[in-house]
């Protein structure tokens, strides 16, 4: 059996989408599809004492452009703000110094592209977690097809998955049927959020990885346990 699962390169994405890529044998970073100003490609949240604050990438990018097209805006010093928002936010966390350092080496990568950029901040992060999931982009394959359940079937079929394991999002528009005919199961990811240390009172879900990391390290029997 070889699962596959799909997703744009997100910046620093929250801890199910790493969940996404523990359960599957190969990761299809989906990057030739178009950029979206909704899309989570270029920005993320974490905790502060208000809440949630963004952390927004400056880019270039023209209309219709996908994600591989869109570079970044080195004119904005926007690393330094960025770090200094982890620093102030997250100094006093037990894991703070171990990731912050590791954060910052992967900030001195000196890609222009904003792909290239988070698959080298999701790479690093999935090396600390242990995990051995193949990486490839959709750029890399011979995929045509422009309809979303079409282009992922391809996919699938091209990397001889058995099974697709998706975003529970999905399922709005993905017909089980259709993959059944390919010879692929569908899944949906059964990631639960959960509770674990926090600053500054009401727990905040789904915020990036940062978060848990710089409060739990890179423990991912936790993240299992509370799956069960």
């Amino acid at each position: 059996m070889k699962i596959i699962a799909i997703h744009q390169p997100n910046y620093l994405p929250w801890l199910g989408y790493f969940y996404k890529i523990s359960q599957s044998d190969t990761f299809v970073f989906l990057d030739d599809v178009q950029y979206s100003n909704k899309g989570m490609h270029d920005f993320h949240y974490i905790k502060n004492p208000q809440g949630r604050l963004r952390l927004k990438i400056p880019v270039k990018v023209n209309f219709g452009e996908s994600i591989l097209e869109v570079n970044l805006n080195s004119a904005i010093n926007w690393k330094e703000n960025h770090l200094r928002q982890l620093e102030l936010n997250y100094k006093k966390a037990p894991y703070f110094h171990e990731i912050y350092q590791e954060i910052i080496s992967v900030f001195d990568q000196t890609t222009e592209s904003l792909s290239a950029f988070n698959i080298g901040l999701i790479e690093h992060i999935t090396t600390g977690f242990g995990f051995e999931t193949k990486f490839v982009k959709s750029s890399e394959l011979s995929i045509r097809e422009n309809d979303k359940n079409s282009r992922i079937q391809s996919i699938c079929k091209e990397l001889d998955a058995s099974v697709y394991y998706s975003g529970t999002g999905a399922a709005v528009y993905q017909i089980e049927e259709d993959f059944k005919e390919q010879g692929i199961e569908l899944r949906y990811s059964t990631f639960k959020s959960f509770e674990y240390p926090q600053f500054w009172g009401v727990f905040e879900p789904n915020v990036s990885v940062i978060d848990y990391l710089m409060h739990c390290g890179y423990d991912w029997g936790n993240v299992l346990k509370n799956q069960q």
